[in-house]
């Protein structure tokens, strides 16, 4: 069993790479409540262990009841992102907005996925006023957002972007054959056809619509295919670098380090353990483009980080001689 998309010329030219901080986070909700199984520990324990206090007293049964583990999560939960990079806030607020109609008949179709979920208590909660509804679980969605998400977003969207820049040259240099390659092992390219295998049965033809590609730290286990509106037809695939995304980073600049060259030198020479680029790093240690490009310059002259090009972008790295301050003189 497989689902397949078909594409055309047009389709080819009308891929396209976006991240949604709401799809993170009610992936991570499934993660954090145990609905998606024992096997996540390894890619997310350290990041449970760090969130799960925050949990305390958060009642997230109502946005778990409609995440069914197979089955149907209501649209209007996570509208799909327009833009490459969307803000929280600004996905909430067209959540709030949602039609009370579209509210009630989208919520009915998730609950009918779990046998009993109608009836329980928390079912008929849903099936209230669907205004109040809605607003339960915007707040819900909030409350989870900061408990889970926000914490750690900076790290996150560093690992998606950087995700979204190596796919992006992957495209540029070898198109859909070199993409496809290596995005996900249920995925299969062949003859102008994407298979998703297993999954369902069902093919779609693109038909000029494009494909929206959403790398994702959260749905970590597999690719998924969206393909009924109001999604452009899309898949959602683990983000690379996710074994390493929750390590800690190499610790503080020591203090002799901090006050020869400064503290943000300091953090951003340590924290270049592999080559990196001045809009990573930015979204790395929360700093403005400009001021890591001002410390990286004072670095490079001094000798202690080079940089090089990697198709359009430039990735700093350290000399010998940077890294042995990184490293306290070993």
């Amino acid at each position: 069993m497989a689902i397949s998309l078909g594409f055309t010329p047009t389709d080819v030219a009308r891929c396209r790479f976006a991240y949604s901080p709401m799809f993170e986070t009610l992936a991570a909700v499934r993660i954090a409540t145990g609905l998606e199984g024992p096997g996540t520990g390894p890619h997310h324990r350290r990041w449970l262990q760090e969130s799960g206090p925050r949990l305390r007293g958060l009642d997230l049964r109502p946005i778990t009841l409609l995440q069914p583990r197979r089955g149907y999560t209501p649209d209007f939960l996570s509208p799909p992102p327009l833009a490459p990079s969307s803000d929280f806030e600004a996905e909430l607020t067209h959540v709030a907005a949602t039609p009370a109609p579209i509210v009630r008949r989208e919520i009915e179709m998730s609950l009918l996925e779990t046998p009993g979920a109608q009836a329980s208590d928390v079912g008929r909660l849903l099936l209230g006023d669907p205004a109040e509804v809605l607003s339960l679980l915007t707040q819900l969605v909030r409350a989870a957002w900061q408990a889970l998400v926000a914490p750690v977003w900076p790290r996150v969207r560093a690992a998606l972007e950087a995700d979204v820049e190596y796919r992006s040259r992957r495209l540029a240099e070898g198109g859909l054959d070199h993409l496809f390659a290596d995005l996900d092992p249920t995925l299969r390219w062949s003859g102008g056809t994407l298979v998703r295998e297993p999954g369902g049965s069902e093919h779609v033809e693109l038909a000029g619509q494009g494909v929206l590609l959403m790398p994702s730290v959260f749905k970590w286990d597999e690719a998924i295919v969206i393909t009924q509106p109001p999604w452009q037809p899309t898949v959602a695939y683990r983000a690379r670098g996710l074994a390493d995304l929750w390590q800690p980073t190499l610790g503080s600049p020591d203090v002799a380090l901090e006050r020869l060259i400064g503290r943000t030198r300091a953090t951003l020479l340590v924290g270049l353990g592999k080559p990196a680029s001045t809009t990573w790093l930015a979204r790395q240690h929360d700093l403005a483009p400009g001021t890591v490009s001002e410390h990286l310059k004072v670095l490079r002259d001094a000798g202690l980080v080079v940089g090089e090009r990697h198709s359009h972008e430039i990735r700093y790295r350290r000399t010998r001689l940077g890294s042995v301050l990184a490293r306290g003189g070993e």
